[in-house]
């Protein structure tokens, strides 16, 4: 079949990924084919095979694609549409509409692969602290203006809760200076039914935009889903100078689609059996969301810790670039206690004098001195029993049952699931509590007392 200059035949199809042989004119890395000529079903290319074929992504379903069709080139490069246009809706990685909202056509757009921006412009940049009213954050990982934190956990320990009441919180902090964007990567489409409810409830959803690819969607788009949002937060950043709160739900998923799209290549896996270039792709993505002296990037990711070890190798690429580790743990969840946080794992570069203040910082250090000494004190009194502790031991393993319970906390976001409502407490509040805890202001109120409250006080009234 003799070919035109611009076409290409297909040579092969393996799952979401196509050969395609070009007698002349080979397309560049990044550019889109048409199927037949049809702009429906897309192809990016992503790489060469030889001097006459190259290998490409299907965009869309792969059912349509077969060997012998022709491919055309059609001199476009992957596009996501940017600009105020995106805020209060949901699109998906290509900007297409999937909140029922008008089509997002003519509008201006952004290639959605990208060199990530060079660091020299971060010099200077301040670290504001973000009080988000979740005591157990705002004291132990500081959240803080333009850093990334990582919330770590297993399936169902309440990282996704976690994460949408921080964007519910932090968002309202700063309205119209602030915008969010939140990729959602190969997690449930219920849960992105759920979060845009609660974000359009409370009447944040008009300065947040929703960028969806679920578990349901190929490898493809679900890995596309996460370059597409780092492409709109890189618009908010540069040109509109907008601070941006990046959410994304889940950076595992998104490794994990990539580790899909490396096997269907013919790639050969690394020892630990991800792909080979795991590292290179957790850095652009990174590396995309720095901050400048014009505006900051500050990131919160969920990341899925599978067989709960934190020694997985896609957990361990992403920690070079978090400034905080939130680690949710199983056993915190059973015993009840929500954020499932456990306080002694988890650790900020930002808890510091210089970045929190010196009554903070040493506030947060006793109260982990005190919860480590009552984990090792707990372990005894199982075996042996309370009242063969020392006098000084029980009281550190009471004062420190009592802390553990204070830092549980009823979120806004599950107000209507668990019908109770939400409660925000001021950093300044929570040191004072955690402070009066270790000096025994509160020696005479029952442990269970403390769960889901306030502030400490409340306790005192068993209020809930």
């Amino acid at each position: 079949m003799k070919l035109k200059p611009t076409n290409g035949l297909i040579t092969s199809v393996s799952g979401s990924v196509v050969l395609i042989t070009f007698a002349e004119a080979m397309p560049q890395m990044g550019e889109l084919l048409a199927l037949g000529g049809e702009t429906e079903d897309l192809m990016v290319v992503v790489g060469a095979e030889d001097q006459e074929t190259v290998r490409a992504l299907i965009l869309g379903e792969a059912s349509r694609y077969a060997r012998g069709i022709q491919v055309k080139r059609i001199n476009q490069v992957l596009t996501f549409p940017v600009g105020q246009q995106m805020l209060g809706r949901v699109v998906d990685a290509f900007g297409q509409p999937l909140d029922g909202g008008p089509a997002l056509v003519g509008k201006d757009t952004r290639p959605v692969e990208r060199v990530a921006r060079s660091s020299v412009g971060q010099a200077g940049v301040s670290r504001q602290l973000i009080v988000t009213g979740i005591k157990i954050i705002d004291l132990f990982t500081p959240f803080v203006a333009g850093s990334t934190m990582a919330l770590f956990g297993g399936a169902g320990v309440g990282k996704t809760m976690l994460l949408t009441e921080l964007l519910h919180n932090v968002i309202r902090t700063e309205p119209g200076k602030t915008v969010s964007v939140f990729a959602g990567v190969g997690e449930r489409s219920r849960e992105g039914l759920e979060l845009w409810q609660a974000l359009t409830k409370s009447g944040v959803f008009a300065s947040t935009s929703l960028i969806y690819g679920q578990m349901g969607e190929t490898p493809v788009v679900r890995f596309l889903t996460a370059q597409a949002a780092s492409t709109l937060a890189e618009y908010f950043r540069d040109e509109l100078g907008k601070n941006v709160l990046f959410f994304m739900d889940n950076t595992f998923r998104m490794a994990q689609a990539g580790n899909e799209l490396s096997a269907m290549m013919g790639v050969l896996p690394s020892e630990d059996g991800y792909q080979p270039t795991l590292e290179s792709e957790m850095a652009h993505f990174h590396e995309r969301l720095a901050s400048t002296a014009k505006a900051q990037v500050t990131a919160v990711e969920a990341i899925y810790v599978p067989s709960d070890d934190m020694a997985d190798h896609a957990i361990q690429a992403a920690m070079p670039y978090l400034d905080a580790v939130v680690v949710l743990t199983r056993e915190a969840y059973q015993q009840g206690w929500l954020p499932a946080i456990d306080i002694l794992a988890s650790t900020s570069t930002n808890l510091t004098p210089t970045v929190v203040g010196e009554g903070h910082f040493r506030a947060a250090l006793a109260v982990k001195k005190v919860l480590e000494k009552a984990r090792g004190l707990e372990r005894i009194a199982t075996l042996m029993g309370e009242a063969e502790l020392a006098k000084d031991d029980l009281l550190t393993l009471k004062r420190g049952r009592k802390l553990r319970n204070y830092f549980t906390q009823n979120f806004n976001v599950a107000a209507d699931q668990r019908g109770v409502a939400g409660v925000l407490v001021p950093l300044q509040q929570t040191i004072a509590d955690a402070q009066a805890i270790l000096d025994g202001h509160f020696d005479g109120v029952p442990e269970q007392d403390f769960l889901y409250i306030g502030a400490a006080e409340e306790s005192r009234h068993g209020q809930k």
